[in-house]
Parts: structure tokens; C-alpha cells; sequence
């Protein structure tokens, strides 16, 4: 597919397909589509953290952290990130630095 194909239709429409995509495990073609939104508008924390799912889905880990870091400067109580955060540095292996996420998001869940 062409990059025209990402960038065809409104914001609304592209949303859309890449949700469609996520829906059907294309992960990386929905984050070509995200990556677009993100640049249009980098505030909306919907699209942000679809195109973090997608690339943890696609195992670009750190992609996905630069992401749910970006999330979470903006809205650091924003639990789903915060959690998704810390499972993506355990992926990576690096567990002493998701300790601290993940002791949060089930702080935040009222799970301690």
C-alpha cells in the first residue's frame, strides 16, 4: 500500500480504519494510520494510546514506551498507561524499572 492510502479521508475516517485494523490484528498497519493522527493533533490520548497498543502488539517496545511516556506527561494518573507502561519495560526485560509502574497502576486500581 501507498503512504496515500494512510493519509486518505478525514481524521474521523482514518480513526476508523485504524481501529479496524487494530480490530483485526494488523498492528502494524493500524500504526502507520496513528502515527499520522498523532502528528495532526499530539494532545489525544485515544489516539496515542491505540498507536502504543499497536506497537507493543507489534513488539516495537520502545516505540510503545516513548508513547505511553508522552501519555503520561500530559496525564500521569492515567492508569491503563501507567499499567501498559510497566508491562512493556517487563517485555523488555527490564523489570527493576517497571516495578514502580506497575506498583502504581494497581495502587490506582485499588488492587493493593
Amino acid at each position: 500500500m501507498t503512504d496515500a492510502y494512510f493519509e486518505f479521508g478525514t481524521p474521523a475516517d482514518r480513526w476508523d480504519r485504524a481501529q479496524m485494523f487494530f480490530a483485526a490484528k494488523e498492528y502494524g498497519t493500524a500504526a502507520r494510520i496513528l502515527r499520522g493522527l498523532v502528528e495532526e493533533d499530539p494532545r489525544n490520548t485515544a489516539v496515542r494510546m491505540l498507536l502504543a497498543r499497536s506497537y507493543y502488539h507489534s513488539a516495537q517496545l520502545g516505540r510503545a514506551e516513548r508513547e505511553l511516556r508522552a501519555v503520561l506527561e500530559r496525564d500521569p494518573v492515567e492508569h491503563y498507561a501507567t499499567l501498559m507502561l510497566g508491562r512493556t519495560l517487563e517485555r523488555q526485560g527490564r523489570d527493576a524499572d517497571a516495578a514502580p509502574y506497575l506498583r502504581l497502576a494497581s495502587a490506582m486500581s485499588g488492587e493493593s
